[in-house]
């Protein structure tokens, strides 16, 4: 199942309930990249433009994407259920390989067993992302890092904010499961724009 809580602001993605600040959630599952990580500044950003596939080769994603909005209570409704092997990006936030951080969002499993993000959290820092957009273009990003974080401790400002630059942020459910609240923590992907084609 995948669960995200919903921006404070602006791009609000959901896999879960969670909400509060937390400053740099650290957990064992905590990888990020080398300190020496290449400058992206010369990288262009891509105008806007809907994203419409997402290949992740090191885990074996290759997904159709779908509009994902906010639900009654603010948090972004994940893709159905239904379909596991889709994800879905925050349709009213930033298209992917534009300014700003957009966000993709997928579950981990289903009642009919594992799903898109199934393997998100064996991600590591240098992996390549590659998403198709509808304008014909293709915006590679790059993982920074990847971060288990508990849902009632979700550091909003850390995954929904960004510097400005195209960045990506691939959410799911991961951690503990309980019987009566399910999974306990979020597996966030952050990654940068270092191309597109």
């Amino acid at each position: 199942m995948t669960t995200a809580p919903a921006p404070a602001t602006a791009p609000a993605t959901g896999t879960g309930t969670a909400t509060g600040t937390v400053a740099q959630a650290r957990s064992p599952l905590s990888r990020t990249a080398p300190a020496a990580a290449p400058d992206r500044s010369a990288v262009r950003p891509l105008p806007a433009s809907d994203p419409v596939r997402i290949r992740i080769p090191a885990i074996g994603v290759d997904a159709f994407l779908t509009r994902l909005e906010l639900d009654a209570a603010g948090a972004l409704r994940p893709p159905p259920a239904t379909a596991p092997l889709l994800a879905g990006w925050y349709a009213d936030g930033t298209t992917p390989g534009a300014p700003g951080t957009a966000l993709v969002a997928g579950h981990v499993d289903t009642p009919f067993g594992p799903a898109v993000f199934h393997r998100l959290h064996a991600l590591a820092p240098g992996a390549e992302i590659t998403v198709e957009r509808q304008d014909g273009r293709t915006a590679r990003f790059t993982v920074d890092a990847v971060e288990l974080v508990p849902k009632d401790r979700f550091p909003d400002e850390k995954v929904y904010g960004g510097s400005g630059r195209p960045e990506l942020r691939l959410i799911t459910c991961g951690g503990t499961w309980s019987d009566t609240t399910g999974y306990q923590s979020n597996t966030v992907v952050y990654a940068g724009l270092t191309g597109a084609g």
